[in-house]
């Protein structure tokens, strides 16, 4: 039986939701118990030309409930919005998106199929189909801002680990 665009899409989106509000959580728990105030982890960057961590939480939330209003609409282009800068403004950013995606059903989500699709940023313009374009532009960015993440709460001391990332897995029960 083929993989339909839902199963293929839906599901780790919503578990890269899942990782991005774990990583919010566990940075606010790491900050408190050790003294750190909230702006050094919303702030952080890996490296000066970098957006900083709160920038790559809401990425996650951008590239999956954007992305599927992008769809919606035919065309896709960056909100370039300031992220929100606060543990609290970043779960709830995150919270929308899980609801998002949560209320999409199967019909929804196969109905884009074959649908023409563009990104447009700056001068920038990318035609795709509806499924090539969540499958190779916006889950691949999910993954990118949300290991991103991971990874500037890595460099500042937050002891995080690879099932931090993984977050919940969909095994056989």
């Amino acid at each position: 039986m083929p993989l339909s665009l839902h199963a293929a899409y839906v599901p780790s989106a919503l578990q890269m939701l899942g990782t991005a509000r774990h990583l919010v959580d566990t940075a606010e728990k790491w900050c408190s118990e050790n003294g750190v105030s909230e702006a050094d982890i919303i702030g952080a960057r890996i490296i000066e030309d970098m957006l900083p961590w709160c920038y790559q939480v809401k990425c996650v939330a951008e590239h999956t409930q954007g992305a599927i209003e992008g769809v919606r609409a035919g065309v896709y282009s960056p909100d370039l919005n300031p992220p929100p800068t606060t543990f609290d403004a970043l779960r709830e950013k995150l919270s929308g998106a899980r609801e998002a995606m949560e209320a999409l059903s199967e019909a929804d989500i196969e109905a884009f199929m074959g649908q023409p699709m563009r990104f447009e940023f700056k001068d920038r313009r990318m035609d795709f189909d509806a499924e090539d374009f969540l499958l190779s532009f916006s889950q691949p960015n999910i993954y990118f801002h949300c290991a991103t993440a991971y990874d500037i709460l890595r460099m500042k001391g937050v002891p995080v680990g690879k099932g931090d990332f993984m977050g919940r897995v969909r095994i056989k029960t």
